[in-house]
């Protein structure tokens, strides 16, 4: 079965860090894209970051020069580096995955969310 596991979420003051990951597990033929998204009470679930497959990256204005998506090939994991958190980066944080479960069969799958509380 294909699962995307998430870690790293807390409780963190303004201005601090939290690294979260996204592990990747099961069999699959190919990824298209990893992303992270993330929903605040109340509102709707928001794209913060992807990583496509050739290494290119995209941020949601908001977090630009705060955030950085990266990834592990080897262990089939990416992460979010979050630094200088606000307290409107409250929310929780889902990975997502956009792949090839066989040359013919794309699939979305979600992870199961990770909270991160930004307060004083």
């Amino acid at each position: 079965q294909v699962q995307l596991v998430e870690s790293g979420g807390g409780l963190v003051q303004p201005g601090g860090s939290l690294r979260l990951s996204c592990a990747l597990t099961g069999e699959i033929y190919a990824l298209n894209i990893m992303g992270w998204y993330s929903q605040a009470p109340g509102n709707q679930r928001e794209l913060v970051a992807y990583i496509t497959a050739g290494g290119g990256v995209h941020y949601a204005d908001s977090v630009k020069g705060r955030f950085t998506i990266s990834r592990d090939i080897p262990k089939n994991t990416v992460y979010l580096q979050m630094n200088d958190l606000k307290p409107e980066d409250t929310g929780v944080y889902y990975c997502n995955a956009d792949l090839l479960l066989t040359m013919d069969d794309r699939r979305q799958y979600w992870g199961q969310g990770t909270q991160v509380t930004v307060s004083p």
